[in-house]
């Protein structure tokens, strides 16, 4: 592989302008040879709050009484004071009470949850079985806070997904402090409506029934009919129009205990982990595993997943949430129905988490959309860990031959860390964990401003920038401006090309790591003031 500067060798005959790549302890610019007190423009801050040593703290107070001759705006004064975005929070959660929404498919629940929390998460289609698995949303009514649990059709003598699809809803009766039992008004109580019921029962838990699709007041006579069900009160509501949620959120609040038995405090500080990939890639598999039980409904359809699901995990001591995605099937413009807001809901996934494990598939051929997923974790900003999933299904002979191909197939991210495992049997999961570290400290990672000038004035001396047109862009002074993912600002006097941008973040990959961690590199070009 060729060095940076056997790459730039034909752009780098001129030499380098000397106040562009200072030494540690000389090359000093004129403004800060001789005190600027002519000037009446105002003083650039001197610290941003960050530890160096005593030459990268000469450097760095040179170069910013050197910006002092140059035009800076409002925005820059706040950056080169110190204002600095590390994109952290801390807290943590308490146990909320859970009301878990059950009923037969199609007859609205994953529609009412929208109504409930105010905004359209849970995956919605006019057909039965969108929903499959049992995702947890928090909300809040009343002045009470609660987890709202979604989850698919329950029907009875079913096989293959379906028949999984039941198991989740009846672990979300289980697991719950009390349930929302929706039936669908217009048809009223059905053979698997009082199935439901003897389920009900059985687990003992408080239930409030909700009669939906009474969307005015002829349709309430229907919804009187399900007294017989034996559940108490039937509350006509809308789920689609907001009709009657009120009142039925009010009995659910006097049935929901305001101690929880099965609620998880979920404290801000575990990292937030989104599996990725296209679909039938193993995700799921691979959630399941690390959380010991069958969390999320595993079958051989691709894409069997739509809702993304939230699952804490304790992995080497250290609290995780992983979240399981849908599959990234195409481009989203191309996708329609249920797969379409499925898509919106990964991207969605994938912003909120700090760090995406994409995963591929070693038995296939790298494809375009893996590269697409990819693609769209980088441009989301979050850390990257690349697992090759069923790597354990693969010939010992075809293994070199394989890492060759990945090498080349992944040339444009080597920066990420790779692992291999098999989410079926859990072989080699437990290399999760210590990539996954690796990429969130690149992540978070901050460097100080004075050691970074003295990484780029060493850089620029030995590698500067091309000549185009008679002119050289000066490189004036550089700082971070945040991390999650580390962002560079560099104040120069004129562009820098792309070639050369992508040359500065390898060496700084080199010097600094970032390994896992996307960054970026942005030029603001400044001129001097008119004087």
């Amino acid at each position: 592989m060729s060095t940076p500067e056997q790459n730039l060798s034909e752009d780098t005959a001129t030499t380098a302008d000397p106040t562009s790549a200072p030494q540690p302890t000389s090359d000093v610019p004129e403004s800060a040879q001789t005190e600027s007190s002519e000037t009446t423009q105002p003083q650039v801050p001197l610290s941003d709050g960050t530890e160096s040593d005593g030459d990268d703290a000469q450097r760095e107070h040179a170069l910013r009484v050197g910006l002092e001759e140059y035009e800076l705006g409002d925005e820059d004064l706040a950056l080169l004071g110190g204002e600095f975005d590390d994109g952290s929070g801390e807290g943590v959660g308490v146990p909320l009470p859970v009301l878990a929404v059950v009923g037969r498919p199609n007859v609205g629940k994953s529609t009412l949850v929208n109504r409930i929390i105010g905004r359209r998460e849970a995956v919605v289609e006019d057909k039965p079985g969108v929903t499959r698995d049992r995702v947890s949303y928090p909300a809040e009514w009343g002045g009470r806070r609660f987890m709202l649990v979604d989850t698919g059709g329950w029907e009875v003598d079913v096989a293959g997904i379906e028949a999984r699809v039941a198991e989740q809803a009846e672990v979300a009766i289980s697991l719950a402090d009390a349930v929302m039992f929706v039936v669908d008004a217009t048809v009223g109580p059905t053979a698997t409506d009082e199935q439901v019921v003897k389920l009900l029962r059985k687990s003992g838990k408080p239930v409030v029934l909700c009669a939906n699709k009474v969307d005015g007041p002829r349709a309430e006579a229907d919804a009187s009919e399900l007294w017989s069900l034996g559940l108490g009160e039937p509350h006509p509501v809308s789920a689609l129009h907001g009709r009657g949620t009120g009142d039925l959120l009010d009995a659910a609040m006097r049935k929901l205990p305001t101690k929880t038995e099965h609620g998880v405090a979920v404290p801000n500080g575990p990292r937030r982990v989104a599996l990725v990939g296209r679909p039938n890639v193993g995700k799921s598999s691979l959630l399941n595993k690390v959380a010991g039980s069958n969390r999320v409904v595993v079958d051989p359809t691709a894409g069997t997943t739509r809702d993304p699901v939230d699952e804490l995990i304790q992995l080497k001591g250290k609290d995780w949430v992983f979240v399981d995605t849908a599959g990234i099937r195409r481009r989203v413009h191309q996708t329609q129905g249920a797969d379409f807001y499925a898509s919106l809901r990964t991207q969605a996934a994938i912003e909120k988490a700090e760090v995406a494990v994409v995963l591929l598939d070693a038995s296939e051929k790298l494809t375009e959309q893996d590269t697409r997923v990819i693609s769209q974790v980088i441009d989301s900003g979050r850390s990257v860990v690349i697992a090759y999933n069923k790597w354990d299904l693969m010939d010992e002979d075809r293994r070199p031959f394989l890492e060759r191909e990945i090498e080349k197939d992944l040339v444009q991210v080597q920066w990420a860390p790779r692992v291999n495992i098999s989410a079926a049997t859990g072989w080699h999961t437990d290399r999760l964990v210590p990539a996954l570290e690796r990429s969130l400290e690149s992540w978070d990672t901050r460097i100080s401003t004075g050691r970074l000038n003295s990484f780029m004035g060493e850089l620029v001396a030995a590698n500067p920038h091309p000549l185009r047109g008679g002119k050289q862009p000066r490189i004036l002074f550089a700082t971070q401006a945040s991390t999650r993912p580390p962002r560079f600002v560099i104040f120069a006097t004129g562009f820098l090309e792309a070639g050369y941008r992508r040359f500065i973040e390898r060496r700084l990959r080199e010097t600094f790591g970032f390994e896992g961690s996307p960054i970026s590199i942005s030029v603001r070009v400044r001129e001097k003031r008119k004087r």
